[in-house]
């Protein structure tokens, strides 16, 4: 499982700019997926917080904690700009930070209230996507519209084990989308732990 930090020294320009569509409304803003106990996914808007440490939650006492406290694996989608359909996915497993000094830096960075029972989780990265496509408004309904420019991420340490998943664009669950399939991690990567697709 690498960390957001071991990702973005492996793939610096995807990093920035996923981490700009997280953090474009000024703090950290997006949508966390969780499992729930019974398997089935629970959706809630959080604030993470990316700093050259890595990729932080703090998370309060509610169903979306008990969540990653029982099962880590979770994904977060960026929230929509309001000038283009471009997004940002990162998706791994959640676990408690426990050093006290980390977690008392980090509640500065993001304003956590100490008053408030919340969590600190990091967030590993086996898979990151950013998908480009252009400003909101330059296609009419019912025009076609060209693919996104899409790039994702496999965690190469997850490739070395042998590990085989299917990633899909995010794309293409929109109307026109396009798929980018992944059948195995080993022949995602071009040698930097990044496949890249002009889809």
């Amino acid at each position: 499982m690498a960390s957001w930090s071991e990702f973005a020294a492996d793939e610096p320009r995807l990093a920035d700019g996923i981490r700009h569509l997280m953090q474009q409304y000024g703090p950290g803003f997006g949508y966390l997926a969780t499992v729930r106990a019974d398997g089935g996914p629970r959706v809630h808007p959080v604030s993470p917080v990316i700093t050259d440490e890595g990729l932080f939650c703090f998370v309060v006492d509610s169903p979306k904690r008990r969540d990653l406290e029982r099962d880590g694996r979770y994904a977060l989608h960026s929230f929509p700009p309001e000038d283009s359909d471009d997004e940002a996915y990162v998706a791994g497993h959640a676990r408690p930070v426990t050093d006290q000094a980390r977690v008392a830096r980090l509640a500065e960075i993001g304003r956590a209230a100490p008053q408030v029972d919340w969590r600190l989780f990091e967030f590993t990265v086996d898979v990151a996507m950013l998908a480009r496509r252009g400003d909101v408004g330059t296609v009419r309904p019912g025009e076609a519209t060209d693919r996104p420019a899409v790039q994702v991420w496999l965690d190469p340490g997850a490739a070395s084990a042998g590990t085989t998943t299917t990633t899909t664009d995010a794309a293409s669950a929109a109307p026109g989308g396009g798929a980018v399939g992944v059948p195995d991690r080993r022949s995602a990567l071009d040698g930097r732990g990044a496949h890249r697709a002009a889809a």
